[in-house]
């Protein structure tokens, strides 16, 4: 039995006794999410198969939240169970052939196909006192350095344990440790890694530790300073210094948003080969150690209900910028991580404009609709004799969402929403992709 999983029992005992106690069952609440998720992947480049995914899922993710018993120190326990059930992935387009990490949406088995359910469930003990708050257990946490992926049927999960404090003025502090995470399609916990290293092979390396702690200041009530750390034992130490700035001009507020990230190798990813990470190296599989620093600037004008946004983002170093990734779908805090790709690769220097609009502005409430473009250029590579190959190859990506939310009437909350991406590039052996999403959500109260 691993730390986080005795310190679970433990708490899930002392709440048992107290479970009765006022504020416990009033604060409490339940909710069944629906989440109904198709997605279709066209790979545009190579013959090689498949030249298409698609799955089609029905998702429920079932949460329920308690209040605190009384008293100084106040325990509370939360729980999160998701179940995905196959509406159609036939024809062998669930890209599960080969992929040893399952398929786009559900978890494969030995012969490829996909399975027809996959489920979980997760625990969570907490204490609070004041404005502390520790939990132990299921976590999903969203930080510059840990970001939660929520982007298919149901979201990862991580295992672990974590603190935050808002007890003092206008400062939120948070800390903590993971071991294992869940990914969105899988039913099991696995150890942690980065690109490079994450192949499920006998070869692959991994670690049962991220430690992660920072916080956020507001030196005003429109200026945010930032400062994080985390570092995944044996691959990787990160940096990361925020500025967030909202300014109002004119009619409208001009939302200034910095970002740095420096990130260095720890442990094994100094010398071991086998935990290195991708980028460019003098080595014929092109990859090595973590060498990175990431610089990024994103401003957004919103006014009248548009938001006009354009952004520059450099990936300086040799190794490409590392997050915690599986090989099975994750996301990362940089202003770059779109609906395919990352932009975040060695040497990679990135610009990007945005815009969305709000329909409430003109009686249309609940439909919102907005379109990103970002294009990245000087990205290094290698060939297989460690040479280099194709330096200063580029890609782009154009990513549509257009959502609308149900605002009165039996289907109040009902969430439909089209997501497009385009992406395209130059890099050798790689294939450029065009890719859907329909999603259909709703939440039902329980309690």
């Amino acid at each position: 039995m691993n730390k986080s999983t005795l310190a679970l029992a433990v708490a899930v005992g002392v709440l048992a006794q107290q479970a009765s106690a006022a504020g416990f069952i009033e604060d409490s609440k339940a909710t069944l999410g629906l989440r109904n998720f198709y997605i279709n992947q066209d790979f545009r480049d190579g013959s090689a198969e498949p030249n298409k995914n698609e799955e089609w899922g029905q998702g429920f993710d079932l949460r329920f939240i308690s209040g605190y018993t009384q008293g100084t120190v106040g325990f509370g326990i939360d729980a999160i169970g998701l179940l995905g059930v196959k509406l159609d992935s036939g024809g062998g387009t669930n890209g599960g052939a080969g992929n040893a990490y399952g398929g786009t949406v559900f978890p494969t088995k030995s012969n490829g196909e996909s399975v027809d359910n996959f489920s979980s469930l997760g625990l969570t003990a907490k204490a609070k006192v004041s404005q502390t708050e520790l939990k132990l257990g299921t976590l999903q946490p969203k930080n510059p350095v840990i970001v939660t992926n929520d982007g298919r049927l149901l979201p990862q999960t991580w295992q672990g344990g974590q603190i935050t404090s808002g007890d003092i003025k206008d400062l939120t502090l948070v800390g903590g440790q993971i071991e294992q995470v869940k990914g969105r399609n899988s039913s099991n916990n696995q150890q942690l890694s980065i690109s490079g290293a994450n192949g499920r092979t006998a070869a692959a390396r991994d670690s049962n530790k991220f430690i992660y702690a920072g916080g956020d200041y507001k030196l005003t009530k429109d200026l945010t300073a930032q400062y994080y750390y985390g570092k995944l034992e044996e691959f990787y130490k990160q940096h990361f210094l925020g500025l967030v700035h909202n300014w109002a001009i004119g009619p409208g507020v001009l939302k200034s948003d910095f970002r740095y990230f420096n990130s260095s190798d720890d442990g094994a990813n100094g010398h071991d080969p086998l935990y290195y990470t991708t980028g460019n190296y003098n080595a014929p599989n092109g990859k090595g150690k973590v060498d990175n620093n990431l610089y990024s600037g994103l401003f957004l004008y919103t006014v009248a209900g548009h938001t006009f946004g354009g952004g520059y983002q450099v990936s300086n170093g040799s190794s490409d910028f590392p997050w915690l990734n599986q090989g099975d779908g994750s996301s990362n805090y940089t202003i770059t991580d779109a609906q395919i790709q990352k932009f975040g690769r060695a040497g990679e220097k990135t610009w990007q404009a945005r815009y969305s609009f709000d329909f409430a502005k003109v009686g249309v409430p609940g439909l919102t609709a907005g379109v990103v473009y970002l294009h990245g250029d000087d990205i290094d590579t290698v060939n297989g004799a460690g040479r280099q190959l194709a330096n200063g190859a580029s890609e782009w990506e154009r990513d549509l969402t257009v959502g609308y939310v149900v605002q009165s009437g039996a289907l109040k909350n009902l969430g439909l929403m089209w997501k497009n991406a385009t992406w395209r590039t130059d890099l050798p052996n790689t294939r450029s992709q065009d890719e859907n999403r329909l999603i259909v959500s709703y939440s039902i109260p329980l309690l």
